[in-house]
Formats: C-alpha cells, structure tokens, sequence
C-alpha cells in the first residue's frame, strides 16, 4: 500500500486531481474537509457528485450530521477505517481536502488523554457553567497553553480543564512529558498551486452554481432541522445565506460575499500550506500528477 496527500486552496481542483488518480492508481480517497464530513450539507459543502462518489469509494464524507461537532479524533477514525479497507484490498490512498490543519495534526501525532473519571467529568461540567472563569483560572495553572485559546471557545476550554482536573498537572508539563506519536507515517505531501486570478474565477464560478442550484434551500432546510448552533452551521456559504434568509443582505450580496469570504479562506490556507508542511513536490495539476502516479505506482 502507499499513500500520499494532496493539499491547496478550495476550489483549485484538488478533488478533480484526487479521483483521477485513484482512478488510475487503484486507490481509495480519503476527503479531510471540515465541511463534507456532514450528511445533508451537499451544495454548501462543494462534496463529490453522487456519480464521483461512486466511481471510487471515499472515507471522511457523508459521516456525521450536522449537529454533531467533528473534531481531529473523527477524522483520525476514519483513517483507520480505509487504511483497514486499503490494506485488505491491496488498494492505494489519497488524502485530499482542504482542511489541512487535521492532515498536521494526523502526520504529527497528538499526546495520549487520559481516561477521565466519573468525578473529573462532573467537577468539569459544573466548573464550565462560568467559561470565563474556567479560563481565568486555566490561565494562571497555564499562562503559556491558554494564551492561544480564547475565553469563548467551550471546545478547547473544556479539554484543558478536563486534563488539569484529571491529572492535577499543566496541560503543558502533560503534552511536555506525553510525546505525540504520529497517527499517518510514510505519506508524502503535495500542493497543488493555481494562478491566483484563475483561482478567482473558479470561485466565483462554484459560487455562482451553488447558489444557482440550491444553496438557499438547503441551508433553510438545514435550519429547520438543527438552528443555527452547530459549528457546522457557521461555514463560509452557510452563514452569509442565514443573513440573506434574514433579510440583510440581496442575492447579489449574498453571492459576492460567499465569493469574497472563500477568497479570504483560500488565502490562508495556501500561507498555511506553504509554511507548515514539509512538501515533496508543489506545483500545477500536471506537475503534481507525475509525481502521484510515480509514488503510488511503485511497488510496495
């Protein structure tokens, strides 16, 4: 089996890229995008088509719905589930997706959490009714850890109180003396790069087709279903459509800022890609294919 990722900016062909390969590397893709993993979000979300999905079987997609929060843990699950599938097939893996902060996360390893006990879990959940104050005092056991974390993200709050509570150590002596351990090894990165004024207008183009062919309705219904809440409701092309179902913004404002927005979002993920991973080949579509299929066609 080999594997390798492909990462780059939304909407610079990386999906196209992924499943001609596989098609032609007998592999299986793995999607890591924090927004395809969610069932019933399809046009926001910019997945595969039905009939891509079918040509070759993807993991990372249609797992979730959309009131529950994913997190690296989900993504680390689905790894193992088509690295089993890959192994027992003799089959090939790609990793795509836009979501490159997971992909890190999987190459670099996370430290092992302890089991949390049964009072650990209720002492946190009372503490947690004040986040601000479970972050003052995170702050002063840990200056250095909470610094990064704001005092309204709940997520990371709770996770730093949870292991302060259970293991009366700083998060940070923790991580210190609990070296990471790689989840994925052996796995060259390759970024795809696109001209900057063809990446516009390959935004502006999906932008354009979502809204066209239903975005408004599926973010409606999606309301109806789950409230605005979830994480998953708070994505680029969902959260401008809630404003524009709310009434403060037309349709053409609805379509230039989802467009603006995922330029933005574009920007930083190339400034993330280029300075956090260690790459084996960054270039156009067709540079990149060279290098894919020479990897992944080479004997195990």
């Amino acid at each position: 089996m080999q594997q390798l990722a492909i990462i780059g900016s939304t909407a610079s062909g990386k999906s196209d890229l992924a499943l001609e390969l596989a098609l032609t590397c007998n592999a299986l893709i793995f999607s890591i995008d924090s927004l395809s993993i969610y069932k019933e979000i399809d046009i926001a979300s910019a997945k595969p088509s039905k009939s891509e999905l079918e040509k070759v079987e993807h993991f990372g997609i249609n797992q979730l719905t959309p009131e529950v929060n994913a997190s690296v843990i989900t993504f680390i699950d689905e790894y193992s589930r088509i690295r089993e599938k890959a192994l027992a097939e003799e089959k090939n893996i790609i990793i795509v997706g836009g979501s490159s902060f997971y992909l890190k996360s999987m190459l670099e390893g996370l430290s092992p959490i302890p089991a949390y006990s049964a009072d650990t879990l209720e002492r946190a959940k009372m503490m947690l009714s004040d986040l601000r104050e479970c972050h003052r005092l995170l702050s002063e056991i840990d200056p250095l850890c909470m610094e990064k974390i704001s005092p309204t993200d709940p997520y990371r709050i709770e996770k730093m109180l949870l292991l302060y509570l259970e293991t009366k150590t700083s998060p940070t002596e923790w991580f210190r003396s609990h070296a990471p351990s790689p989840i994925i090894t052996g796995c060259p990165v390759l970024n795809l790069q696109i001209d900057r004024s063809l990446l516009r207008e390959r935004i502006a183009l999906r932008t354009h087709k979502m809204i066209s062919t239903g975005l408004i309705d599926e973010v409606a219904e999606l309301e109806r279903m789950y409230g605005r809440a979830p994480n998953s409701m708070k994505a680029i092309g969902i959260i401008e459509t809630l404003e524009y179902l709310d009434g403060k913004i037309t349709k053409a404002e609805l379509n230039e800022l989802i467009a603006t927005h995922t330029g933005q979002l574009a920007k930083r993920q190339q400034t993330f890609n280029t300075h956090q991973f260690t790459l084996a080949a960054s270039g156009s579509s067709e540079l990149l294919r060279t290098a894919a299929e020479t990897i992944l066609l080479q004997e195990s």
